[in-house]
């Protein structure tokens, strides 16, 4: 048996999936980047694309010409739209470095309590009472934090961890949990913080300060450009001409 898939077999696919709005959100996300581009003039030379698309093979395993080859066939990609690829690719972030290169020193300085974190562990109860009853247990050190985690946290993978969560940025936390956990002086239990989702019994570990590391300068990059992105999108009219025949 073999089946034939056109042009507009994808379409309808993508019709009747829903996804016509991300797809027209994607084209035009590219067509700002490159009218911003052409507007900035930013010019791609011949070989940062070719340094450009020897990275990308690298960073998706394609070790020769062959698993190229099979890699384009496996996403309907002829050479010409392998290059488009690269090329939106590098001139994005070209234009990154453009727009905010020079302003992410500042942007870090004016925000760095964004950026800040906590090594903490965090056992959410329902009752206030228990939880202070908790509390004061591991304060008269009748009780480890890590035995009442253990024995009230619900979730399997978080109990085997004793409720810790890792590293969390302030950002992430609620207002009413990040004011009392960045005045704490680890390690620390933090008296029962009483939120939406119930009764936070946390330890904190570790305060974390922020520092403007290259991941850091690139994630703020990343996020000044979806910023702006969403600004220009919001400011385009969209003219869509989706008539496609369906046989």
């Amino acid at each position: 048996m073999s089946i034939t898939i056109t042009p507009s077999d994808i379409f309808k696919a993508v019709q009747i999936s829903c996804q016509i709005p991300e797809f027209i959100e994607q084209i035009v996300t590219r067509k700002i980047i490159e009218e911003a581009a052409k507007k900035a003039g930013i010019k791609i030379e011949t070989e940062e694309l070719q340094k450009a698309a020897d990275e990308f093979r690298l960073g998706n395993q394609l070790q020769n010409a062959e698993d190229t080859w099979k890699w384009l066939e496996k996403y309907s990609l002829s050479l010409d739209s392998f290059e488009e690829l690269v090329y939106i690719n590098l001139i994005s972030n070209k234009l990154v470095n453009h727009l905010f290169g020079d302003k992410i020193d500042a942007y870090f300085f004016q925000n760095q309590l964004d950026y800040g974190g906590v090594v903490m562990y965090e056992v959410v109860l329902e009752d206030k009472d228990l939880a202070l009853e908790l509390f004061y247990g591991i304060q008269e050190g009748e009780m480890s934090f890590y035995e009442v985690a253990h024995q009230y946290i619900a979730e399997q993978e978080l109990r085997r961890k004793c409720g810790y969560l890792g590293m969390v940025n302030r950002k992430n936390l609620k207002p009413e949990i990040s004011a009392v956990v960045f005045a704490a002086n680890p390690p620390q239990v933090l008296k029962p913080i009483i939120t939406s989702k119930g009764v936070h019994l946390i330890l904190v570990e570790e305060i974390v300060k922020p520092e403007l590391n290259q991941n850091l300068a690139r994630k703020i990059a990343a996020d000044l450009f979806t910023d702006w992105l969403k600004e220009q999108i919001a400011q385009v009219e969209v003219i869509k001409q989706l008539e496609v025949q369906i046989n």
